[in-house]
């Protein structure tokens, strides 16, 4: 695949202060529409993703789309539309019945665990997609009078996967492309999850489509090519399309620069202090993580309790802190997952700890950026080991806020999307214990040149996949005319839906 990374050049047009979405200066540019199953909020970009949507919208005229957080006893009949800290942002309400269905049913009981190769942990309930169905019409209702003919509308994620033909569907013409923020599901998880035909129809009405690694493309390009319909009923579903869609792999990073100015910051500087009272002459291994069981959070500490067992010299001179704040914990997977890890990390501190010494702290709190900084650039490992993962940015932010003079290691799981441009990290599969927890003893016992060495590929690695320029490559493949580029992986799926 050829190298689409190139620094482009921005336009930097400022955006009209005025917030009604169709009126305003007239850009020689095609406005940006961002959608997304929520719209920022009043306070500062909490990521680097909101950070570089927010500069899209800030280069370019255009403006964000999506629900308001706010539940109503009726859906919204139009976006309301407002200034938020300068960005304009059109919102719609939802029922409280649709986006139970919607979100924590569709979204997160069955696409998050299918897609995450975990179908064990998918429930399945019927009346779901409707509501999923259902919220998609109704954001693509709400937003079709807002567009202009020549807009193009980015949609973020899998709970908006049928936005496109609900819009196409409504008349609009415009370019849309669709990014998936998750990992790209192998085809036997696809047709597991209900009405996966007609979601692979729906990606075949976007423009472009955007995935995180190559790993996804290919597993994309393999349902195209090997379609296998439907005979349910005994109507035999027709082949999917998708000679008028472009895939590729657009790996999303962070902004290390960002990361490594606010790892020396005061307020980072602030919580490396009060970490070094605490550790005193302990190495800092760090895990960051949303409470989530695809992160393989027990599998994580059950390769430091090996860590521990087999190297008695590292007792005393280590310690684990572990970080992940609740996610989604209305829903029972994630309870289950929050029970578990509360009793290994009570297993290994019973076992292991003294009374002058304690092996691990588990913080389930979220922290702001400087802290976290602070926290990526006191560690000397990060250990990243997700059971399957989009991209990780973790490791991306844990890169960009080392000390070049002393940087720490970086142990990476092979199922992340981030292993794919980060060689260079001590590269493990998480389900093995062993092979993780020798990984953590190589890490902790690396010299400092190959730390050094290792550091540099990875920060050059993290300057090349860098958010901006993830961001504007993608709109630059999205906008019009785009389509007369040649592409390896389009011709590959025009094929396929030819054959």
């Amino acid at each position: 695949m050829r190298d689409r990374w190139n620094p482009i050049t921005r336009n930097t047009k400022r955006q009209p202060s005025t917030i009604d979405v169709n009126k305003g200066e007239t850009s020689p540019m095609s406005r940006i529409v961002i959608v997304s199953n929520r719209t920022p909020g009043k306070g500062p970009a909490a990521g680097g993703l909101a950070v570089a949507l927010r500069k899209v919208l800030g280069e370019r005229e255009g403006f964000w789309f999506g629900w308001s957080g706010k539940l109503s006893d009726q859906p919204s009949r139009e976006a309301r539309i407002e200034d938020i800290g300068g960005l304009q942002v059109a919102q719609i309400d939802l029922t409280r019945d649709d986006h139970h269905a919607y979100y924590a049913g569709f979204s997160n009981s069955i696409l998050w665990p299918s897609f995450h190769l975990r179908l064990d942990l998918a429930t399945i309930e019927s009346h779901w997609y409707e509501g999923y169905r259902r919220v998609n019409h109704q954001f693509a209702r709400g937003l079709l009078p807002l567009l202009k003919p020549d807009d193009i509308i980015w949609v973020h994620d899998y709970h908006l996967i049928p936005l496109a033909s609900e819009l196409r569907q409504l008349g609009a013409r415009n370019r849309i492309g669709f990014y998936l923020h998750i990992p790209f599901p192998t085809s036997d998880a696809l047709y597991a999850v209900p009405h996966h035909e007609e979601l692979m129809r729906d990606l075949s009405r976007y423009d472009l489509i955007g995935l995180q690694a190559r790993r996804d493309v290919a597993a994309f390009t393999e349902f195209a090519e090997h379609q296998a319909p439907s005979t349910f009923g005994g109507h035999e579903a027709r082949a999917i399309d998708f000679s008028r869609t472009e895939v590729d792999a657009f790996p999303i990073g962070s902004d290390p620069e960002a990361f490594a100015r606010i790892a020396v910051s005061p307020a980072a500087t602030k919580m490396v202090r009060r970490m070094q009272r605490s550790l005193g002459e302990q190495r800092l291994i760090l895990g960051v993580d949303r409470l989530d069981y695809s992160k393989g959070l027990p599998q994580r500490v059950e390769a430091y309790e090996k860590l521990l067992a087999n190297n008695a010299r590292m007792r005393r001179s280590v310690h684990l802190l572990q970080v992940a704040p609740p996610s989604r914990d209305t829903i029972k997977e994630y309870q289950e997952t929050s029970d578990t890890l509360d009793a290994m990390c009570g297993r290994v501190m019973g076992h292991f700890a003294e009374p002058d010494w304690q092996p691990l702290t588990y913080v389930k709190r979220a922290y702001g950026q400087p802290s976290l900084a602070g926290l990526y650039r006191l560690a000397r490992v990060a250990l990243v080991t997700p059971l399957r993962d989009g991209m990780n940015l973790v490791a991306h932010e844990y890169v960009g806020s080392q000390n070049p003079a002393d940087p720490g290691v970086l142990v990476l799981s092979r199922f992340a999307g981030a292993a794919e441009i980060f060689p260079d990290a001590l590269l493990v599969n998480p389900f093995d214990t062993d092979e993780t927890s020798e990984a953590l003893r190589m890490a902790l016992d690396m010299p400092l040149e190959e730390r050094k060495q290792r550091w540099q590929a990875l920060m050059a690695a993290a300057r090349k996949y860098n958010v901006d320029d993830w961001a504007v490559s993608f709109l630059d493949r999205l906008a019009p005319g785009s389509l007369d580029r040649s592409s390896t992986t389009r011709d590959i799926l025009y094929l396929a839906s030819v054959a």
